[in-house]
């Protein structure tokens, strides 16, 4: 079982807070999708012949800018390039992006489950973080969504604001739970130095909050999730017990994946490897069959560190027999005082032969996971 993720590497605008790889110049939109399905034929062995592809994942950047036919384009060289057995096909859109006629054409192609950049239902926020649509625009993109059909539906929210109180925060949880998508991803605002939000830090113009003040917005968040049916199955993911992402669950869990376009990632299962991040040496290393690659290979205790830090993170745990037989690894021999220690502190359990964060614990997930690697 694998996945595949596609990364379409364009704008509309710049939001002051994203470090992640992309373009506002639309130009070669119609060249990156041609080079990408050249990339998926030139990559077709990277996760073995036999491998099933369960999962297709289209991220950003933003998608949703491309059009039906080039959405097309790309899921066709998928499935003439590999065994597709499909669980999930998602899509992450922009809510201005999306229009009935648009998603009755994505759903038609196979796309069933929508991620949705909502970020607030605060216009004041929107703007402040230079978003393109607006709180009005973000409840109609859902109720759009949900009239075409789309049964898995995700939305994104951010918190940890600059504010003087939490009330935009819980305004913007109230609303996400009377609109009840069934699915919330929800990431504390980080301020990256290259970003406009890092560069007006740097002068003083914005403050961040305290690490005490953005703590509180996310035991607010795990709380309100819970309390509407909404299981923290990933500490930045809640969903209704029928409505995880498959995909991203994946990664967490190390299943294989492969990604395509520039500044895209890959798993194989031992070893890592991830596209340049320049749209233009990407497109030329694809189109003269040396594609701009930079491996990162993994040692085994490497690969037993991303297992821990990735699995404390989910519902799901560190499985101590999976380290045991896979790895060798005795972890609750290796740190039996540590984790003792983290039991009486509240900050994780046993159960199962599973290693598992409390609520408490996960506020401190990495730091958790640092003190568990080898």
């Amino acid at each position: 079982m694998s996945g595949i993720y596609l990364h379409i590497p364009f704008c509309k605008q710049a939001c002051h807070y994203c470090d992640f790889h992309f373009s506002t110049n639309p130009q070669l939109m119609d060249k990156m999708v041609d080079v990408m399905c050249g990339e998926l034929m030139l990559q077709k062995d990277y996760l073995g012949k036999s491998s099933q592809i369960k999962t297709i994942y289209f991220g950003g950047g933003t998608p949703s800018l491309l059009s039906p036919g080039q959405l097309e384009k790309l899921l066709d060289a998928v499935y003439e390039n590999y065994a597709v057995s499909p669980e999930e096909v998602t899509l992450e859109t922009n809510p201005d992006d999306l229009t009935s006629e648009k998603l009755q054409a994505f759903k038609s192609l196979g796309v069933d489950r929508l991620s949705i950049g909502i970020q607030s239902f605060n216009d004041q926020i929107l703007k402040f973080c230079n978003r393109a649509h607006n709180a009005k625009e973000s409840v109609q993109s859902i109720e759009l969504a949900q009239n075409a059909g789309f049964q898995k539906l995700s939305i994104d929210l951010m918190y940890g604001f600059p504010a003087e109180d939490h009330q935009i925060w819980e305004r913007d949880l109230q609303k996400a739970m009377e609109i009840d998508a069934g699915h919330i991803s929800s990431y504390c605002l980080t301020i990256e130095p290259k970003t406009a939000f890092g560069v007006w830090a740097e002068k003083g113009k914005i403050h961040p909050n305290s690490d005490d003040f953005n703590a509180e917005q996310f035991e607010m968040l795990q709380e309100k999730m819970e309390s509407n049916g909404y299981v923290q199955y990933e500490i930045s993911n809640f969903g209704k017990p029928d409505a995880f992402a498959i995909h991203n669950s994946n990664y967490w869990k190390g299943v294989p994946y492969l990604g395509i376009g520039p500044s895209a990632h890959s798993f194989d299962g031992k070893n890592r490897q991830h596209n340049i991040s320049n749209n233009v040496k990407y497109i030329k290393g694809i189109e003269n069959d040396s594609p701009a690659i930079i491996s990162d290979p993994l040692t085994d205790d490497d690969i037993i560190n991303e297992y821990i830090l990735t699995s404390l993170r989910t519902i799901w745990g560190t499985d101590l027999e999976l380290l045991r037989n896979r790895h060798q690894l005795d972890l609750l021999g290796k740190h039996e005082p540590l984790i003792q220690t983290l039991q009486n502190e509240g900050l994780l359990v046993i159960r199962e032969r599973k290693v598992i964060l409390t609520k408490q614990g996960k506020l401190l997930a990495d730091l958790i996971a640092e003190k568990l690697f080898i």
